[in-house]
């Protein structure tokens, strides 16, 4: 009997000073009224609770609080344990109740022992995010007369856990809706691989890469794509992801095989953040210019087992550069080069050659009277005549120019006399063609040609062309040529 006695003060001590909120509760009633319900014939216990959300205040009347201990009146700011059974309306409120339909199932089911995840209120009005966890005590499971319940506080946890949530969340956002491409990506792998060739005594890594050309396309292929977002998608033509990663090979081909290199020894020499502009492709195969950002993330930089790397499309930006870089060495009427580039054409020639070089001076006849009978329209029509003319003739090496009004110039490297007379004589041939192509005003050539030795001016060269060219328009005009149809000019 004392044994008895001293085991039911251990337990009303330990009740009372655990560190956790415990309710000795009794469920008899709830067990009465599961009864009651199924004997209304009710089978679906949580589509009839949502029906009659009235019930769920009843399976709470129906427990009776026997006794709770000091952490339970803590936790819920009660005075004592009076004012606490006296206010449970006030504790179970709100929406507990949709809370509480787990836990009633559980029990519906025969369960002895339920949990749940539910919400509380304390008598301060604070919200409190609690386990429940309840057990059926041994020798009461007909009557249900004894329920242990623990109550744990884990609103900070939930909170800390929601707000990592909505982090993450944010962080996915900026991620997704970023203005620029962007790929997460492990390069693991590759660093295992450059690890590899250094612990085998490897010092010069450029050297290495042009002996073993294959370990460039070894290290592409152990890149792993973790992730990309929406404008990635986008900017290459893919439908989704999966199109994305099932295309790399199509997308990073040709040119970057050297920037990857590049990449490489960058990573070698220990620059794990980089910048440099690649050419990719989309999926239909069309060139993209894209300057690139690489960065291993801090906290992986023993492994790099995550990378960032933003890619921005500046193939708009290239095609203004290249037409701007066109622009100052192009004439835009006649397509042909125009007279910047001919005068650094001459410099790089008189340097360097080859020679001979041979000049031909051009110039279009009867372009001022075609300018004051018709309009510059059509003299401007009679210049992209002649700038079709030139550029027909000329192939790589030699170079032509316009370099005045309706002047023209070809520069020939390494042409010797035979070669500019060649020239000269295709020159008037094309034109023929050229008039039988276009109806209206012949189009009309006067060509002098000149040839530099080395040691020779190239200026004296060109000089004497030009002599050479006014001469025979002296004789066009003396011939008393006026412009027709014919193509004899005028």
């Amino acid at each position: 009997m004392s044994s008895a006695l001293s085991s039911q003060a251990d337990f009303e001590h330990m009740f009372e000073l655990a560190p956790v909120s415990l309710w000795l509760e009794d469920y008899s009633g709830v067990r009465a009224l599961f009864a009651r319900w199924r004997g209304e014939g009710v089978t679906d216990l949580a589509a009839h609770l949502r029906q009659h959300p009235g019930r769920v205040a009843e399976y709470g009347a129906a427990i009776r609080v026997l006794k709770v201990n000091q952490r339970t009146l803590q936790l819920l700011a009660a005075p004592d344990e009076a004012a606490l059974v006296a206010s449970l309306g006030r504790v179970f409120s709100g929406d507990m109740h949709e809370h509480a339909i787990a836990e009633i199932e559980q029990l519906w089911s025969g369960a002895l022992e339920f949990s749940n995840q539910t919400v509380n209120y304390a008598l301060d009005g604070r919200r409190l995010d609690v386990r429940i966890r309840g057990r059926i005590l041994p020798g009461h499971e007909d009557t249900w007369s004894r329920v242990l319940v623990s109550m744990e506080d884990n609103t900070e946890e939930l909170r800390a856990r929601g707000q990592l949530q909505r982090s993450e969340q944010y962080a996915r956002g900026l991620f997704e809706h970023s203005p620029v491409s962007l790929w997460v990506e492990d390069f693991s792998q590759v660093k295992r691989l450059l690890d590899d060739v250094r612990a085998r005594g490897i010092d010069d890594f450029r050297t290495f890469l042009k002996v073993h050309p294959d370990f460039v396309e070894q290290c592409m292929r152990e890149i792993r794509v973790a992730d990309v977002n929406r404008l990635t998608l986008r900017l290459f033509g893919a439908s989704d992801k999966g199109e994305l990663l099932a295309a790399t090979h199509r997308m990073f081909r040709g040119e970057m095989r050297e920037s990857f290199t590049d990449q490489l020894l960058d990573l070698w020499d220990g620059k794990l953040e980089q910048q440099r502009e690649v050419v990719n492709y989309n999926l239909a195969g069309e060139p993209l210019h894209i300057h690139m950002q690489f960065a291993v993330l801090h906290e992986r930089r023993h492994d790099w087992g995550m990378v960032l790397l933003s890619l921005v499309d500046i193939t708009a930006r290239k095609k203004a550069e290249a037409y701007l870089e066109y622009l100052g060495k192009h004439d835009v009427l006649t397509g042909l080069r125009n007279r910047a580039y001919y005068v650094e054409e001459l410099g790089r020639l008189a340097r360097k050659g080859p020679w001979p070089v041979g000049v031909l001076a051009i110039d279009v006849n009867g372009l001022k009277a075609l300018n004051d009978e018709q309009g510059h329209a059509a003299g401007d029509a009679m210049l992209r005549r002649a700038g079709e003319v030139l550029s027909k003739a000329v192939d790589a090496p030699a170079c032509a120019a316009r370099i005045g009004g309706d002047e023209f110039s070809i520069l020939l490297p390494g042409g010797d006399e035979r070669a500019v007379q060649a020239m000269a004589e295709r020159l008037l041939t094309l034109q023929e063609l050229n008039n039988q192509f276009y109806p209206g005003q012949a189009l009309s050539l006067s060509v002098g040609a000149a040839l530099a030795q080395q040691g020779e001016s190239l200026e004296a060269a060109m000089h004497l062309a030009d002599q050479a060219m006014y001469a025979q328009k002296a004789q066009y005009y003396a011939a008393g040529q006026s412009l027709d149809r014919r193509g004899r000019g005028g």
